[in-house]
């Protein structure tokens, strides 16, 4: 998988069962806290790599930073990631770092895949349920941070749910047989949503009451606190989605939102999913069912 496919990571086969899965992502700040920033950084390259199924093993630091950042800021970045990725059993091996005006952090990851058991965004079936393993509004929430309108519990939610690993969610998806899933972020649920529904050639059902959302917001949303990713997601996916009359317009944009180390959408085949939903329970690995996959083409959102 490569350049031709629209799947969160480059997939090489080694042989029958074995592939490396070959990712990379960073970015500028998402909160004010050093340490956070680099183990949300961190936990959002790894992502890429649980999406398509695979067990991250190697990575490496990408770093910009300012001449004049303080020692203790720049080191605590790179704690965060470097505690990251130990809680995931990943070994940083080094990397390379330049000089800019702003901050950005991330990694280059490598794992392994089983290429016979791989997620992707073209494996959805119709008739799977859709399962979501993180809430949602992390973009208006940390945009509020950013303004300097955001309640302190609201930034630790989204803190804490940044910082979570896909890794059990990941390991479930694989242990159900389930073919089909991506990780939420910059696009948004409706945008990766649509990337799958059009690989899969399907149409997605989301139920919009079924939807988790942090506790901030649609408190954010009210207040118009979207990041400018929003709005580009609207303007490039809205033509393919339909809405239920009945949202407004903040509650329809919280689906535009765009997201930093968000969780995966799996589809589970329907005589899985309960017994998916159990070991989920059994593993603390919250699960939330908001839809189906049906025929057709497109999103709807009722």
């Amino acid at each position: 998988m490569g350049l031709r496919d629209p799947d969160d990571a480059a997939v090489w086969r080694l042989d029958k069962e074995r592939a490396i899965v070959v990712t990379t992502d960073f970015f500028t700040p998402v909160v004010d806290d050093a340490y956070d920033y680099g183990a949300i950084a961190a936990a959002n390259s790894l992502s890429d790599v649980y999406a398509m199924g695979g067990k991250p093993f190697l990575a490496l630091n990408i770093a910009a930073l300012p001449e004049n950042l303080p020692d203790e800021i720049s080191s605590e970045i790179i704690r965060g990631g470097a505690e990251k990725a130990r809680e995931a059993g990943v070994v940083i091996a080094g990397g390379h770092t330049v000089k800019d005006k702003e901050p950005k952090y991330g990694l280059v990851v490598i794992g392994f895949v089983d290429p016979r058991t791989m997620l992707s965004k073209g494996g959805l079936q119709v008739d799977d349920a859709l399962v979501l393993t993180k809430p949602l509004g992390f973009g208006v929430t940390t945009t509020a941070l950013k303004r300097e309108q955001a309640e302190e519990p609201d930034v630790l939610e989204a803190v804490q749910w940044m910082k979570q690993l896909n890794k059990i969610a990941s390991e479930l998806a694989i242990a159900f047989g389930v073919r089909g899933g991506t990780d939420i972020t910059g696009y948004s649920l409706l945008g990766h949503g649509m990337e799958m529904a059009n690989a899969s050639g399907v149409s997605l059902k989301f139920n919009f009451a079924d939807i988790p959302f942090i506790a901030g917001a649609r408190k954010y949303a009210e207040r118009g606190m979207f990041p400018g990713g929003a709005f580009d997601n609207k303007k490039h996916f809205e033509a393919a989605v339909r809405f239920n009359k009945a949202l407004d317009e903040p509650h329809q944009m919280l689906l535009f939102d765009p997201q930093t180390s968000g969780g995966l959408l799996l589809g589970v085949s329907r005589q899985n999913l309960d017994s998916f939903l159990a070991r989920g329970r059994e593993a603390g690995q919250p699960l939330w069912v908001i839809g189906r996959v049906e025929e057709g083409a497109g999103i709807e959102i009722r």
